[in-house]
């Protein structure tokens, strides 16, 4: 469970930080779902809603990596659902393709900016979680700024029970 403790802990700083001032309420942890953690915030008189992994599994010829998550981010009052966005703990390399595989499904449409990258648009975004919701893994090769490669390896054992602990809360 210590992993999950860095998710929250990650989670809060990413989300929350920047908007500390208009806060009404610390995080809330809906709960964790196998290896997804869900958890919501108050903000102003609306909620905010994400969930987060870390990958179970990373490979790559690299001696030093900072933190890698995934957090997939619902904000109602923005009319924003479902942004997914990785954490890669590497500078990414602003020419080199991130791609994601779950299953037989290969989603390119990625844009990077320092460590983290999201869908290019709303509709990569659904395409996306569509395929996390039957996948078993989700897997995120990338290329740093250094010249190195890497692949990380999601479970998404338990990705659908904690999607609908956001969508609950974030509807």
């Amino acid at each position: 469970m210590k992993k999950l403790g860095i998710i929250y802990i990650l989670c809060l700083v990413f989300l929350i930080a920047p908007n500390i001032s208009n806060a009404n309420e610390a995080p809330k942890k809906l709960g964790e779902y196998g290896d997804w953690t869900a958890h919501s915030q108050k903000e102003g008189d609306s909620f905010v809603c994400y969930m987060a992994a870390t990958p179970q599994q990373s490979e790559g010829k690299y001696t030093k990596r900072g933190d890698v998550f995934m957090v997939i981010t619902r904000r109602p009052a923005d009319d924003s659902f479902d942004v997914v966005s990785f954490t890669s703990g590497y500078i990414y390399k602003n020419d080199a393709p991130v791609i994601v595989k779950i299953g037989k499904e290969t989603i390119t449409d990625f844009f990077v900016e320092s460590d983290r990258a999201w869908t290019m648009n709303s509709d990569v975004d659904k395409q996306l979680v569509k395929a996390m919701k039957k996948g078993e893994r989700l897997i995120i090769k990338g290329s740093s700024v250094n010249g190195f490669d890497t692949k990380d390896i999601y479970s998404l054992n338990g990705f659908n029970a904690a999607y609908k602990a956001i969508s609950t809360k974030c509807r």
